[in-house]
């Protein structure tokens, strides 16, 4: 009887709703179209402002590649990640706490490049001093002088030599295309060798206290457990943020 009450009811909410929540003249509701095609352009302005916008989308498409690739992002987030796994704090600092502080250092390191790209690039060509083509041309000189000033000798001429087109004479004539993936690989031997030398205090200290615990006949306590609080110690006394942090900053002096 229970089932058959609520199979009862069960049917007579299901009428109620069909026939007081869907209205008697369902085509009085109207029913909204999308159409996709392609027209003509009247003008020559039209085609270039919709170039324009696609190109736009493009450049906001590829913003966290030309962040991670072509600023100092990739250096500080590298390094501060090798000091975290140095320490052995596992999680902490979390990650979203590293990459913003790397993103502000990023921002901090960048200010320079990026007021001269607004003064001599993006001022003018939005009171329509230059064109878009100008406007680029001039933005990527600062950038890439940057670049260039971070980048190892034997990283550019490997690229280079890969490039089948114009060997350049001077470094202003070297393509955007070769200096990047230089800049990168450079940027990561110099991460890990910073990141070497911040594990090799860690690593002693390691060493010392799994010494200790060996002598004391302690081999089934993790040696990782005892150095914690030392090594987080030890990092404090020595004021670990200031000193790291402001290595950083000073290596792209």
């Amino acid at each position: 009887m229970k089932r058959l009450a609520l199979i009862l009811i069960s049917v007579f909410v299901l009428w109620m709703t069909v026939n007081f929540a869907v209205p008697q003249d369902a085509s009085a509701i109207p029913i909204p179209t999308i159409q996709f095609g392609v027209e003509d352009a009247g003008e020559p302005s039209t085609l270039s402002t919709a170039l324009q916008i696609m190109f736009l989308l493009t450049i906001l498409t590829l913003a966290p590649s030309i962040l991670i690739l072509m600023t100092s992002f990739s250096r500080f987030v590298i390094v501060l990640s090798f000091l975290r796994q140095a320490m052995g704090t596992q999680q902490t600092p979390p990650t979203q706490v590293l990459i913003g502080l790397a993103l502000f250092l990023t921002f901090f390191v960048m200010s320079p490049v990026l007021s001269e790209i607004n003064d001599k690039a993006l001022q003018p060509y939005l009171n329509e001093e230059i064109t878009q083509g100008k406007a680029l041309e001039l933005a990527q000189t600062p950038i890439k002088t940057f670049m260039l000033r971070q980048t190892r000798e034997k990283d550019l001429a490997l690229f280079i030599n890969m490039d089948q087109g114009k060997r350049p004479e001077t470094l202003e004539e070297v393509k955007i295309q070769s200096v990047v993936p230089a800049f990168v690989i450079s940027e990561l031997k110099t991460a890990f060798q910073i990141g070497f030398l911040i594990y090799i205090p860690f690593l002693i200290l390691d060493m010392v206290v799994a010494s200790i615990l060996l002598s004391m006949g302690m081999m089934m306590l993790p040696p990782v457990l005892i150095s914690l609080p030392f090594k987080l110690m030890l990092f404090v006394m020595v004021d670990g943020w200031h000193l790291t942090v402001g290595s950083l900053v000073k290596s792209f002096a």
